[in-house]
């Protein structure tokens, strides 16, 4: 069957384009044409003028709509942060444990095992943000349960993964070399995060083979103009790297500065979490953020359209590279290569929103969702 979107602003590959359609058969998208090409005996969706975009890819996110998947690793907590999800337009997303006991860890990746099977279409793995972090870049991750990586651990939790993490974000400068080659070789994202690595640290390990930095500027050295530090060493380096674009775990200024450096290798997570009372992270939300007990700046409340919005509105950033930072770069680090465009041969994964902002309708795997 043959379905057709049309009546619509095309946001793709650092374009805006009116007048086209999306043709889509099954789950993938096999032309975009002209308005007036459209086929007679297509089943036609009129999106009255609204924006549509690569559905978004959120490579750090933590849980939804109060179900903490990083505190208590679930089914369920999946299952909510897939509907949550796709209602926001967020058509790919890790989910991510935190710091924690090597229980919780390996009950989030059993967890992820046994939903894969019958996920609908956008949970695509796990992230572990630790615990093979800096204590001294802690942040909201709790000192009893960080430590340095052991080769056999590492092997342990991948062997018994089969595939479901994706990415680790670690200190790799407190890490031994043969941890580092292991997971490279596995072919799991490996992003450096609460680390205090120094300007030449970063130098050193930055895209050797280390291709991706956690959320930027957040749980790291800051810059001094005697001792640089490490973020100079990831502008000049240009690592793959997050950002949290709410403006309280970010200055929108400093993301335009980090925009300026790092162009197209600089994307969007909403490192988002959800209120929690139990385990090692009792995230409590005061209004316009989520804190740990003792008022540590915790995870975000953002939603990647969210994120997309205060870009353009207080980065200065075009809508269409917004978007790209959302969707294109995200698909570029985690291999996905039919994703983040709407191009033919691409998955019809599809975000539509509005001029305000608010997303009318997600499409997953060609279906239409909301």
């Amino acid at each position: 069957m043959l379905t057709v979107l049309h009546n619509l602003r095309l946001i793709t590959n650092e374009k805006i384009l009116t007048g086209k359609a999306i043709l889509i058969t099954g789950d993938k998208i096999i032309a975009v044409v002209s308005d007036s090409d459209i086929s007679a005996d297509a089943v036609k969706h009129d999106l009255n003028g609204a924006y549509v975009a690569p559905g978004f890819i959120d490579l750090q996110i933590y849980g939804s709509g109060g179900k903490l998947f990083a505190g208590k690793p679930e089914v369920a907590a999946l299952q909510r942060m897939e509907d949550d999800l796709l209602a926001q337009g967020t058509t790919g997303f890790f989910a991510t444990i935190g710091t924690n006991s090597n229980d919780i860890v390996e009950a989030g990746i059993e967890a992820a095992k046994a939903y894969r099977t019958h996920a609908k279409g956008n949970f695509l793995g796990i992230h572990l943000e630790g615990p093979y972090l800096n204590p001294i870049k802690k942040g909201a991750h709790p000192d009893k349960f960080i430590k340095k990586a052991t080769l056999a651990e590492v092997k342990g939790w991948v062997e018994s993964a089969d595939g479901v993490i994706k990415m680790i974000t670690i200190a790799p400068e407190l890490q031994d070399q043969e941890v580092i080659d292991y997971l490279h070789g596995q072919g799991i994202i490996i992003s450096s995060g609460h680390s205090n690595a120094t300007y030449e640290q970063g130098k050193a390990f930055l895209n050797k083979p280390i291709p991706a930095v956690t959320h930027l500027y957040n749980a790291m050295p800051q810059m001094h103009h005697r001792e640089p530090g490490y973020i100079p060493a990831i502008f000049e380096e240009k690592p793959y790297t997050s950002i949290v674009a709410d403006g309280l775990h970010v200055n929108f200024a400093m993301i335009r500065l980090a925009k300026q450096a790092l162009g197209d290798k600089l994307f969007l997570i909403t490192d988002a979490v959800t209120a929690a009372t139990e385990g090692a992270y009792q995230h409590r939300f005061t209004g316009d953020r989520y804190v740990m007990p003792d008022g540590t700046l915790s995870g975000s409340c953002l939603t990647m359209l969210k994120a997309v919005q205060n870009c353009v509105q207080h980065v200065g950033i075009n809508l269409a590279e917004a978007v790209n930072m959302a969707s294109l770069y995200p698909a570029q680090l985690a291999s996905l290569p039919e994703k983040g465009k709407i191009e033919p041969g691409f998955d019809a994964d599809i975000i539509i929103f509005d001029d305000d902002f608010k997303v009318q309708h997600t499409m997953l795997a060609g279906q239409l969702i909301n």
